[in-house]
């Protein structure tokens, strides 16, 4: 087999020069041309971004008595999150790689919780609504546990579907806050309800939602309770490197009680180097994401976070009518940044499809065929240029169907 490696290595202004021609090709996300993968908080963001994550990208957040530095970062990270989130006295959490890293601690917690503090002996379960994120999918496959995914209701998770499908064996009920595919608020309260009634475990997914909604409802928005102020909820996921406008990798898991955060860590300590304890899945937890998200908290604060969060939404509004008026239906009541349309007469997926022939990366949803948008406060400035793009594709796409990956870059 022959290597690929070079023999010599090269001068860094060469190394340098092969990256930025092979990002040639890449979507022009820093135009606004992207509305899925990258939130783009502006050059001001970027650079705090890159700068911090530089400062410790050598740093390991294993170790924080050899690191206190991050040790206090991520502290402070958690407990803005706690504060904007409504935890109450004694919660706790931990930063995570993503999303779906947060997802699955919270599953862990709660089947050790199933196994260890109720006695659940025999196959577990979990019960969500169709349009919860696939990462709690991956979660059950690594642990065996059963996925229940119950129909929505106007779009929305049915708490009584969900109530339905839920047994003794139920390990966690998720509601979304909100959910990827509409943007929209499943109901919480009344999945606190639940969980409360049945003693249910009740995880609210706001990966999406976690640091943009409280900023939104500061802004006046009408944003409903979904978070640790219904007193069901014992588990959160909040992404940083969303609409934190953080460094990728960056989220965060919390917990109503340190009680239940315990059963989140791993301790092993049979092998030859001692006890060895994580609060995550992770080993080796990267500096740089750490600080990052530390110092682009500290560089926007509230006043910071408002202002950005006030352009996502106005760019959503303007969309919501701009595409209202071109004939398409906004699915359901979409309040912060993601928006889906569809419309009955053009397939969607069509115009997916011609958009990225304008250079659009952008999503799109199967159930209803529709357009996808998560926008980041740079699209404020782009809104109109991507609707007259959009009355292109659409013409463009008259008569013209495609499948579930049209879209050039999912291919």
């Amino acid at each position: 087999m022959t290597s690929t490696m070079p023999r010599q290595g090269a001068p860094w202004t060469d190394v340098k020069a092969r990256m930025t021609a092979m990002a040639g090709g890449d979507v022009k996300w820093r135009d606004g041309k992207a509305a899925v993968y990258v939130f783009n908080a502006g050059e001001d963001v970027e650079q705090v971004q890159k700068e911090a994550y530089a400062m410790f990208a050598s740093e390991n957040g294993l170790g924080p008595a050899a690191f206190p530095s991050l040790a206090r970062m991520e502290k402070e990270v958690l407990a803005n999150g706690l504060e904007l989130l409504h935890a109450p006295e004694g919660a706790a959490g931990a930063m995570t790689s993503g999303g779906t890293d947060s997802i699955l601690m919270a599953v862990k917690a709660a089947r050790d919780h199933a196994r260890k503090v109720r006695g659940v002996a025999g196959p577990l379960n979990l019960v969500l609504p169709q349009s919860a994120h696939p990462a709690f999918d991956k979660a059950c496959l690594v642990m065996e546990i059963e996925v229940r995914r119950t129909p929505l209701k106007a779009w929305l998770a049915d708490p009584a579907a969900m109530e339905a499908a839920a047994d003794e064996a139920t390990v966690m009920i998720v509601g979304s806050a909100p959910c990827f595919p509409y943007g929209l608020f499943d109901p919480i309260e009344a999945l606190s309800d639940l969980a409360l009634r049945r003693d249910l475990w009740l995880h609210v997914d706001a990966c999406v939602g976690g640091y943009i909604a409280p900023f939104v409802r500061m802004n006046g928005g009408d944003v409903p309770v979904f978070d640790f102020a219904a007193p069901g909820v014992r588990s959160m996921s909040a992404d940083l490197h969303k609409y934190g406008y953080c460094a990728k990798g960056a989220s965060t898991v919390f917990f109503r009680s340190a009680e239940l955060r315990k059963l989140m860590i791993f301790e092993v300590g049979d092998w030859p180097a001692g006890k060895m304890t994580t609060p995550t899945l992770a080993g080796t937890r990267p500096g740089g994401a750490i600080a990052a998200a530390w110092a682009v908290m500290n560089f926007l604060g509230v006043v910071g976070y408002r202002a950005k969060h006030g352009m996502v939404t106005k760019a959503r509004e303007i969309i919501e009518a701009g595409v209202t008026a071109r004939g398409f239906r906004v699915i359901g009541t979409p309040q912060l940044g993601i928006v889906a349309f569809t419309r009955d007469d053009v397939d969607c997926l069509a115009i997916l499809g011609k958009l990225y022939e304008r250079g659009w990366v952008t999503s799109a949803t199967t159930e209803p065929r529709g357009l996808h948008l998560m926008l980041s406060p740079v699209h404020l400035g782009v809104a109109e240029a991507y609707l007259a793009d959009l009355d292109w594709a659409t013409d463009a796409a008259r008569g013209q169907t495609a499948d579930g990956t049209s879209a050039g870059y999912a291919r």
